[in-house]
């Protein structure tokens, strides 16, 4: 049997597009808001929000499975980048997100790499749900550059 959990978070809106994000529990608010030319950019659109939620879960999952292992693997820095499409109807989609995972160490130095560099990915809420609707793919290198995982998915 499942365990099923929720959370609420609010948004208030401040003007025109910006909005307020309340994520409750005592976390510090967020200002989000469209990208001009129908906000003003004065904080991260919604689509930015995903692809940062996306790769933030990855990285989580990356680490927790790195350090599971007795691995250093700091310091770890992520970057999505994404890729935006029209649909049949002209309207604008998020087609493909991909994220670049770079572990702060040499492949030589990781415990355990094949068999966490074949899980984590499993573990990330986030990006499985997201996948189920917007391919994502994942890439992850040492602190060398040398490619160690890879996942692709084509763009819709």
């Amino acid at each position: 049997m499942s365990e099923a959990t929720s959370f609420t978070i609010t948004l208030t809106q401040q003007q025109d597009y910006r909005f307020l994000i309340d994520f409750g529990d005592g976390l510090p608010n967020l200002l989000s808001d469209e990208s001009p030319p129908v906000g003003h950019g004065e904080g991260p659109a919604p689509s930015h929000l995903l692809a940062a939620a996306v790769a933030n879960c990855l990285s989580a999952s990356l680490l927790f499975a790195l350090r599971k292992y007795k691995n250093h693997p700091e310091p770890l820095k992520s970057t999505a980048t994404v890729q935006m499409n029209r649909n049949a109807q002209g309207r604008l989609r998020i087609g493909h997100i991909a994220v670049s995972l770079e572990i702060g160490q040499p492949e030589d130095a990781l415990l355990h790499r094949e068999r966490i560099l074949s899980q984590f990915e499993d573990f990330c809420v986030v990006t499985q749900s997201v996948n189920q609707g917007i391919p994502v793919s994942v890439t992850v290198r040492d602190a060398e550059g040398q490619l160690l995982h890879e996942t692709r998915r084509e763009a819709t």
